[in-house]
């Protein structure tokens, strides 16, 4: 029996017009799609550290059967240093990921976004608040998601197994060079750069195509 998750980003929940999309799909097929909410232990709080352990924690309650991530944005970091933090247990269970428009520089982003003040802003005050989507408005998040940020490197892993991503060319939060420089060097690592932005919400159908194929739904 397989297992798949859909792994949300930064500022966003369960709720998610892809991932609700996406488990009506799945549900169609009679597929559970699992969406763990990852604003642990909460947004204000927030740490890579504590989505990694929240991950585990579902794949763990999860009886036995290989386990497919999605993974979206921010959401796509985690699937991928999920992998590799919890090889050795949990993740020794995933076959392969899917991920869209995947914040591998999650703290360099941040950087582009607020640039030096702004992060000094951050630090010296211990907060900064950020747009978040699911809330529909600025909700504050400690310094300490950028300092736990900087334990992460996506560009030094190198995973051995099978990779799908999806980048969208206007891409305005996540460079879409991000995806062409992890994708560069790794055979594994099928990149599919389409006419569309960060959200990707207009290649839902031509994603949903692709990952019935790759995860052999099809």
């Amino acid at each position: 029996m397989a297992h798949f998750f859909y792994l949300h980003g930064f500022a966003s929940s369960p709720s998610s017009n892809k991932a609700r999309d996406f488990a009506r799909r799945f549900a169609e097929r009679d597929i559970t799609l699992h969406v763990p909410d990852l604003n642990v232990p909460d947004f204000e709080h927030l740490t890579l550290t504590a989505m990694l352990a929240k991950v585990a924690e579902e794949v763990r309650a999860c009886p036995p059967g290989d386990v497919y991530l999605m993974g979206s944005s921010m959401g796509g970091a985690v699937a991928l240093h999920f992998v590799e933090r919890y090889r050795q247990a949990e993740a020794a269970r995933v076959a392969k990921l899917f991920l869209m428009a995947p914040a591998f520089d999650f703290a360099g982003n941040r950087w582009h976004d607020l640039g030096e003040v702004g992060i000094t802003a951050w630090r010296e005050t211990g907060g900064y608040e950020f747009f978040n989507y699911a809330a529909g408005g600025l909700r504050r998040v400690h310094y300490g998601l950028f300092e736990d940020l900087q334990r992460y490197d996506s560009d030094s892993l190198h995973l051995d197994l099978p990779i799908m991503i999806f980048h969208g060319q206007h891409d305005e939060s996540v460079d879409v060079e991000q995806s062409q420089r992890f994708a560069s060097t790794r055979p594994n690592v099928d990149l599919h750069v389409v006419d569309s932005d960060h959200q990707l919400l207009d290649q839902v159908d031509v994603m949903w195509a692709a990952l019935q194929t790759f995860f052999g739904l099809t």
